[in-house]
Order: C-alpha cells, then sequence, then structure tokens
C-alpha cells in the first residue's frame, strides 16, 4: 500500500509570547508615551509615531529591554541555529487613531522585529503578515469562495487578537500592515532587534545598537 508525506520546507518564524510586559509596565508607557507620538505616518492621517527611541532614553524602555531579552535569544536560536544575546536597536510607539492604518512593509537594518501590544486591539486592525510581492508565485491562482486556505497557498495571515503587553517578534523582511481600525485608539510598541554577532565557519561580524 502507497503512503504519501508532505514536507514543510523553509518555514518562516512568527512567535507570540503572551504577557511579555507586565501590566503596570505597559500602563506606565501608555501614559508617558503616547503624548509623544507626534510625528505623521504617510500613509495614513490617524496615525502617529514618537521619534526612534533608544533604551537608555528612557527608564522604563531600560526594562523593556530587559524583558525581551529572552524572547529574542529563543526566537534568534530558530533563525541562526544558537542562542545568543540579541540587543534592541531602535523602539518606537505607534498611536493609531478610529479609521488609521499601516500600509505593507518590513523593517530594514536589522534580523528581527517585535510588536508589543499596549492596548487592546479591535478584531479590524489586528496585524497582518503577508507573502511578498513577486517572486517565485505561480502566475495562475485558485481564489474563489470554495477554495481553502493553507499554509502552503495563502497569501496573508492574519495574527490572533493580541492583549495588552503581548509579544509578537518575526523576522525583519516579512512583510505586515495593519488594516484600517474600527475600533478605540490601538497603540502599539514596534522595535528591531540584532544578534550581538554571527559566525559563519570563524569568519565573525559584530553588531551594536
Amino acid at each position: 500500500m502507497s503512503s504519501s508525506e508532505t514536507f514543510s520546507l523553509f518555514p518562516t518564524p512568527v512567535m507570540r509570547v503572551a504577557g511579555a510586559l507586565p501590566p503596570a509596565l505597559v500602563a506606565a508607557l501608555v501614559a508617558h508615551f503616547s503624548a509623544e507620538a507626534v510625528r505623521d505616518n504617510n500613509s495614513s492621517k490617524k496615525l502617529v509615531h514618537t521619534r526612534m527611541l533608544q533604551p537608555g532614553d528612557n527608564p522604563l524602555l531600560v526594562d523593556v529591554a530587559a524583558l525581551l531579552a529572552g524572547p529574542m535569544s529563543e526566537f534568534g536560536a530558530l533563525l541562526f541555529g544558537e542562542r545568543m544575546a540579541w540587543g534592541v536597536k531602535e523602539l518606537w510607539v505607534n498611536v493609531m487613531a478610529h479609521g488609521g492604518h499601516q500600509a505593507m512593509h518590513n523593517h530594514a537594518n536589522s534580523f528581527a522585529s517585535g510588536i508589543v501590544y499596549l492596548t487592546g486591539t479591535d478584531d479590524s486592525s489586528r496585524t497582518v503578515f503577508m507573502k511578498s510581492p513577486g517572486g517565485t508565485d505561480f502566475s495562475f491562482k485558485n481564489d474563489h469562495p470554495g477554495m481553502v486556505a493553507g499554509p502552503f497557498n495563502a497569501e496573508k495571515w492574519i495574527s490572533p487578537s493580541p492583549s495588552p503587553g503581548d509579544l509578537v517578534l518575526f523576522p525583519s523582511y516579512l512583510m505586515h500592515a495593519v488594516p484600517p481600525n474600527d475600533g478605540q485608539t490601538r497603540i502599539s510598541l514596534a522595535f528591531n532587534a540584532i544578534p550581538a554577532r554571527l559566525n559563519s565557519w570563524g569568519y565573525t561580524v559584530g553588531f551594536s545598537g
């Protein structure tokens, strides 16, 4: 009797960490940085950001970076096959009002990126991860109401509904967006991270935040 086996070749890791930041720290971040989010977003008039921040800019961010160190090391082991020290390169807070959205984008000059949700998130504005445009996709698609989407044919993945303090980590090259927000103000803390070093058969490259 014949049998079949399916392999998931070269999957892309996305890690979700529930309650990565404690409620008291989440509340303090919202109270302090909401007022500093005054920079416009070029894709939505109802989305504003803080300037790019460094962990040393505020004691609250020092605490954030310390709490992210463990999950980053675990996620980095998925990317590079080794647990190592990671550093937060930069952080910024996003404040999205009702009707705001974030266009599809990825993050340059980093290896891993993350989002910490600081408020509740309406189901309409959950983060959506997408396949990169172009590439090796077939020219013809099978797309109709009866088609069943799965990990091998879907073009996007909508992340689960987060709670305040939840963290999502993903490779920086992964395209993502936020659909129009039909709910109340949505506040999140985004960041980019880099490993302390990469060693390829004796050729070592070091990075610093």
